[in-house]
C-alpha cells in the first residue's frame, strides 16, 4: 500500500515544559501509527521510528542512540509486519518479522540486516540472548497446531527444533510454555520447560478446546498465575496458581471474569504491596464483583466498604456492601472510566482507582477511591471520574476531572495521599482536556497535561507542564517519616503483619509532612521471618479449602487413590497431607505439613510435542497459555487536519448487578482421562495488557500467546 503524507515530531528535554519541532530529523517522513515508535530498554537512549517511503512501497527506519537528539535513517530490505524489538540485554541487537513472514536480525542497531529464517509465525526473546520462534514446515502460519518451535542461542548461526505440534508459545519468568495439540480432536494442553526447551513436562491443568483459551496473568521465577477458560462463550474461567516448577497447579479463584481472547479481565497486580492482586468475578446472575487477594492468590475476599461512602442502588442491604473496582472490563463496556487502577512500587501501599460501592459494579459515574495500606481499607478521595497520577514516590498525587465536553483549566493536588486536595489554575484560557502524563517510576515532580483548543477555523493541540517542586520546597528529613508495618493493623502486635512467611517494615512519609522525597528516595523494606502456619500453604493437588477456612480438605472423588504424575520423564507418586508451601513463602519452623514425591522408577515419555523431545505427561489433563503486554505509544501525526476525540459512551446499556455470596472454593469437577482413578521474594510481573475488546472470543489462545 502506497502512503503519502508526513508526521510531525517534537522533542522536549525539560520534562515537557518546552517542545522543539524536530521534524527535519526524520525528513518529513510518515511514521507508522500502529508500531511506529520503539523505545529501547531501560535507560539506553535508543529510539527507532519506522516510516513509509513516501510514494513508494517500502520501509525506512530512523534510529537514535542519544534520546532523539539525532537520527540516522536506513532503508530496510523488507517491510516490517510487527514492531521492531530490542534484545533486553543489548539494545544494539534488533529483531523483526517481515510482511513475508521472514525473521530478520540486526547486530548494529539497524544498519545491516540478516535473514535468519523463512515462514516465521511468532518470535520472542528468551533468556541469555536466546531467540524462540515458531515456523511451519509447509510454509503457512494458518495451520495452527502443526507449528515447530525453534530456538537459536547464537543469533541464527545454528537453529534447533525444541518442540512440534505447537499451537502457540510464550515465556513468563524462567518458564517456557507451549500450547500443544493433543491429537484428540481440537484439544490442547500446556507443556512447560525450565531449561529453554530441552526437557518438557505437562502442566497439571484442564485441557481446552477450540473455543477456550489459557492466559498467563502474572509470572516470576517462582510461580505462575494461570487463567483457564471454561467451555462455551460464558465470559469466565478459573485462576490456578503453580508450584515453583510451573507443573502442579492449585485452584485459586473460580468464575474469574475474562470475557474475550486476549482482553477483558480486571486482573491487576498491585505493585505497591507484595502479594496483593485485585480482579473481578462473574456470578451466575451475570453480576460482577471485585475481589482481592493479599497472599498471592491463596484466598480471595471482597473489598471492604469505604467508611465515607454509602451503598448505592445495587445493594440489597444499605448497611452491607463492598467496594468494586472499575478496570479493563468497565472500559470495554464503554463506561465513564478514563483510567485503570494505579499503583507504583516506590509509593508503598498506595492504590488509586475508580470504583462504586454496592453489591456489584455499577454503570453510574464512578468516583475515585484511594487505599494507603495496599487494599485493606479504602476511602473516597474524589467525586466523579478523573485522570490521576502519583508523583514523588507517593508524596504527591495529582488529578484532573474527566469531562470531554467541558472546558478545563484546573488541576487538583494532594500531599497527604488523597485525603485533602488543593486546586491550581494552570491556564487562563481553558482547554478541552485529553490526557495526563508523568515520568514513569513516580519519582518526578513534573506532570504534563494535553488537550486542544477550538478556534474559528481550526483546532490545535496544546500542552502544559507543571513543576510541583515550587510547591514542595522543603526536603524531607528523618522526622518526616514514620515506621509502617505492611499487612498489619497493629504494629505493636508481634503476630501481626506476617504475609508469605515474613514481615516487612517501611519508613513512610507522615501524612502531615509537606516536603519533597526526592529522586533518590527508595522504599526499602526491613524483612523479619515468621513461623509457618497453614496460611503459608496452598492446598495441594486433589485438595480444596472451604470458605473462611485455612484447612485443606481432600476431594471426595480422589479419596483412597494414589496421585501419580510425570516429571522429567520419570513417573512419580505424590504423598501429601494436603498442603504445599506457597512459592516464594519464606516462613521458618512452625507448622510444616508433610509432602513428598516418590520416584516410581518408571519411564513416562509422550510424543505430543514431538518424537525427539522428552515430554513427560501428567496423568490428569493439562493446558495453558500467555498474555504478552502490548504497549501502545501515542504518536502525534498531522493528517488532513482532522482531530478525532474518543469518548466513553454508555450506549444505553445498563448492567444489572446483584451478587450472591462469593464462593472461595466449590468441589472440583471430576478429572477425565486420569488413569487409575474412578470417575474421575521477587515481585510478580504481569504481561497482561487490557485491550478494550468487548466481543467474545472465537478462537483459543491465539491472541494470548502473541
Amino acid at each position: 500500500m502506497i502512503k503519502f503524507g508526513q508526521s510531525k515530531l517534537y522533542r522536549s528535554n525539560d520534562y515537557g515544559k518546552t517542545f522543539l519541532d524536530v521534524t527535519d530529523l526524520i525528513n518529513n517522513t510518515f511514521i507508522r501509527t500502529e508500531f511506529g515508535i520503539a523505545i529501547g530498554p531501560e535507560n539506553s537512549g535508543k529510539v527507532i521510528m519506522t516510516g513509509d517511503v513516501s510514494g513508494e512501497e517500502g520501509a525506512r527506519i530512523f534510529a537514535s542512540a542519544d534520546f532523539g537528539k539525532t537520527f540516522t535513517h536506513h532503508d530496510l530490505p523488507f517491510i516490517p509486519l510487527i514492531q521492531i524489538t530490542y534484545n533486553p540485554r543489548n539494545a544494539d541487537i534488533l529483531l523483526v518479522i517481515s510482511s513475508h513472514n521472514q525473521l530478520w536480525l540486526s547486530k548494529d542497531f539497524g544498519i545491516n540486516w540478516t535473514k535468519i529464517h523463512d515462514m516465521v509465525c511468532m518470535v520472542k526473546w528468551g533468556l541469555e540472548n536466546s531467540i524462540f520462534f515458531t515456523s511451519h514446515p509447509n510454509g503457512s502460519c494458518i495451520d495452527r497446531g502443526m507449528l515447530e518451535l525453534k530456538r537459536t542461542t547464537d543469533y541464527g548461526k545454528s537453529i534447533k527444533t525444541v518442540a512440534n505440534n505447537i499451537f502457540s508459545f510464550g515465556l513468563g519468568g524462567r518458564f517456557l510454555f507451549a500450547s500443544v495439540m493433543t491429537g484428540k480432536g481440537t484439544l490442547r494442553t500446556i507443556h512447560v520447560s525450565v531449561d529453554q526447551g530441552e526437557v518438557w513436562n505437562m502442566a497439571q491443568l484442564p485441557p481446552v478446546g477450540h473455543e477456550e483459551f489459557y492466559s498467563i496473568l502474572a509470572a516470576n521465577d517462582d510461580m505462575v498465575f494461570m487463567h483457564v477458560d471454561e467451555p462455551g462463550d460464558n465470559g469466565f474461567g478459573t485462576i490456578y496458581v503453580s508450584d515453583d516448577r510451573g507443573l502442579v497447579y492449585s485452584k485459586s479463584l473460580e468464575r474469574h471474569l475474562y470475557t474475550t481472547t486476549g482482553g477483558d479481565t480486571d486482573f491487576t497486580n498491585v505493585t505497591s504491596l507484595r502479594g496483593v492482586f485485585i480482579t473481578s468475578t462473574l456470578a451466575e446472575d451475570s453480576s460482577v464483583q471485585s475481589v482481592v487477594s493479599f497472599d498471592q492468590g491463596g484466598e480471595w475476599v471482597p473489598l471492604r466498604k469505604p467508611d465515607n461512602s454509602k451503598c448505592d442502588v445495587t445493594a440489597k442491604d444499605p448497611e452491607k456492601c463492598s467496594l468494586h473496582i472499575h478496570a479493563a472490563y468497565s472500559t470495554s463496556m464503554r463506561l465513564n472510566v478514563p483510567m485503570l487502577p494505579l499503583s507504583e512500587p516506590n509509593a508503598v501501599g498506595l492504590i488509586v482507582a475508580h470504583g462504586s460501592v454496592g453489591d456489584s459494579i455499577s454503570t453510574m459515574n464512578p468516583d475515585v477511591y484511594v487505599s494507603d495500606d495496599g487494599g485493606y481499607s479504602w476511602f473516597k478521595a474524589l467525586k466523579g471520574p478523573h485522570h490521576y497520577s502519583i508523583l514523588d514516590s507517593g508524596g504527591l498525587m495529582v488529578a484532573v476531572e474527566h469531562s470531554p465536553t467541558e472546558l478545563i483549566n484546573q488541576i487538583k493536588f494532594s500531599t497527604d495521599e488523597g485525603q485533602c486536595w488543593g486546586v491550581y489554575n494552570f491556564t487562563k484560557e481553558p482547554i478541552y482536556f485529553t490526557g495526563l502524563a508523568s515520568e514513569p517510576g513516580a519519582h518526578s515532580m513534573n506532570v504534563s497535561l494535553w488537550g486542544y483548543r477550538d478556534s474559528v477555523i481550526s483546532q490545535y493541540w496544546v500542552s502544559f507542564t507543571i513543576d510541583f517542586r515550587e510547591l514542595l520546597t522543603r526536603d524531607c528529613k528523618e522526622d518526616d517519616y514514620v515506621q509502617w508495618l505492611a499487612h498489619s493493623d497493629d504494629i505493636s502486635d508481634p503476630d501481626d503483619g506476617c504475609m508469605l512467611g515474613y514481615k516487612e517494615k517501611f519508613l513512610r512519609l507522615r501524612k502531615d509532612s509537606v516536603c519533597w522525597n526526592g529522586r533518590r528516595y527508595e522504599a526499602r523494606p526491613q524483612p523479619t521471618p515468621c513461623l509457618c502456619t497453614l496460611d503459608d500453604y496452598l492446598c495441594d493437588f486433589g485438595y480444596f479449602r472451604k470458605e473462611n477456612s485455612s484447612e485443606c480438605l481432600e476431594q471426595a472423588e480422589l479419596k483412597g487413590h494414589d496421585l501419580e504424575f510425570c516429571l522429567h520423564g520419570e513417573e512419580e507418586q505424590l504423598k501429601t497431607s494436603g498442603y504445599r508451601k506457597i512459592p516464594g513463602d519464606k516462613c521458618e519452623g512452625g507448622k510444616m505439613p508433610k509432602r513428598k514425591e516418590i520416584d516410581l522408577r518408571t519411564r513416562c515419555v509422550s510424543d505430543i510435542v514431538g518424537s525427539e523431545i522428552q515430554s513427560p505427561v501428567l496423568k490428569s489433563s493439562s493446558s495453558s497459555a500467555i498474555i504478552i503486554t502490548v504497549t501502545i505509544v501515542m504518536l502525534l501525526s498531522i493528517a488532513a487536519g482532522v482531530l478525532f476525540i474518543k469518548k466513553y459512551v454508555c450506549g444505553g446499556r445498563f448492567l444489572v448487578h446483584r451478587y450472591s455470596v462469593l464462593q472461595q472454593h466449590v468441589e472440583a469437577n471430576g478429572l477425565d482421562g486420569v488413569e487409575g482413578l474412578d470417575n474421575v521474594d521477587e515481585p510478580l510481573e504481569t504481561n497482561h495488557a487490557p485491550n478494550g475488546k468487548i466481543q467474545f472470543h472465537d478462537d483459543s489462545d491465539e491472541d494470548l500467546l502473541e
